[in-house]
């Protein structure tokens, strides 16, 4: 019998809005994902705290608390140890990315659902199965199981810091490289190009890149943390980062190489993903430049703090990253003095 179908990891809820955490308890009560209610609650430093104190009236005493600070894999080891102590039927993860990440990889090495709690917008790991965890001084991906639940609520995340937002926004537009990229990959090395997850991950930065409303409005929020949520599919139905990570996450692992602490991931894929876009002479490319502008993005190396030299190094090192990728920087494959030459007709032509 032929393959009607597919079976595509996605999350049982997904709730955005103002108010979201109000209606955790209830979710958590859902005996679709905890059982018993013996949830193990992993919550970061700031805003999850503030939550866990909203949700202290909701949840019963067979709740367990474990903070966590820091998005180490040794802190996922200490959590997933300290997990495997307990009878836990699922993990709640309340706090922004590196909280989630830990969770995320915590609850997938002892097999338990989790639910992520996002309290900020920085990047799409709010509902990816991606943990990027620190190891060494360096950061590494890691496969995990897809969040079973997604609540994001606009309250906590609107009193997040500005440039989270905007390395959310960042790193949602980055996808549309992403998937130009893969498209190159396809047409030249014959790349299988999942059509389902590239165009989860390209609706996803569309509706960003069109949108005019304010960063803080209800609507364009919405929509921020539904694109992030979109890529975070995109990679479950492709198996891998690939529809929402091209040349322009090479460079943000290249700047983390070379020049650690220069911006926020979604800030160094946005500033990647506008150069590589110039390189490939995408019709949107305008596009992405006016919409960077308008939520205040950074769009250039020097928005970095890196200098034309600096960026042209992070450049010539990207492909290095991800040797078994094909982007445009492998398809143009420039050495040094014409990536710097390139890299100056870039910031000429952007810097205005």
């Amino acid at each position: 019998m032929p393959l009607l179908a597919r079976m595509v990891a996605a999350p049982l809820t997904i709730d955005v809005r103002s108010g979201a955490v109000a209606g955790l308890g209830g979710l958590l009560s859902d005996r679709r994902i905890s059982a018993h209610g013996d949830v193990a609650l992993v919550v970061g430093p700031g805003q999850g705290e503030h939550v866990l104190s909203v949700l202290d009236e909701a949840l019963d005493d067979s709740a367990e608390v474990f903070p966590v600070n820091g998005g180490t894999i040794d802190a996922a080891q200490r959590l997933a140890d300290a997990l495997r102590r307990g009878s836990h039927d699922a993990v709640v993860g309340i706090g922004g990315g590196r909280t989630l990440d830990v969770a995320k990889f915590a609850a997938s090495q002892v097999g338990l659902p989790m639910v992520s709690v996002a309290t900020s917008l920085a990047h799409d790991g709010l509902a990816s199965p991606v943990a990027s965890l620190e190891h060494g001084g360096h950061k590494g991906s890691y496969g995990v199981h897809i969040p079973i639940g997604v609540v994001v609520d606009l309250d906590y995340v609107r009193r997040a810091p500005l440039e989270q937002l905007r390395s959310g926004v960042g790193d949602a537009l980055s996808n549309l490289n992403a998937v130009a990229d893969w498209r190159l990959a396809g047409a030249e090395r014959g790349e299988p190009v999942d059509g389902l997850a590239a165009a989860l991950a390209r609706t996803g930065g569309e509706s960003i890149l069109h949108h005019d409303d304010e960063l803080l409005a209800d609507a364009f929020l919405t929509t921020l943390s539904e694109a992030l949520v979109l890529g975070g599919l995109a990679m479950a139905v492709a198996g891998s980062s690939r529809p929402c990570s091209g040349s322009c996450h090479e460079i943000a692992h290249a700047v983390d190489a070379l020049h650690p602490g220069h911006g926020a991931h979604g800030e160094q894929v946005a500033v990647g993903a506008l150069f590589c876009s110039w390189l490939r002479d995408d019709p949107f490319v305008g596009e992405l430049d006016g919409c960077l502008r308008r939520y205040g993005v950074p769009r250039l190396p020097g928005d970095l703090g890196l200098t034309a030299e600096d960026f042209s190094a992070v450049v010539a090192h990207a492909p290095t990253t991800r040797p078994e990728r094909y982007t445009i920087l492998e398809h143009l494959d420039m050495d040094l003095p014409r990536i710097r030459q390139r890299v100056d007709d870039f910031v000429h032509t952007f810097d205005r």
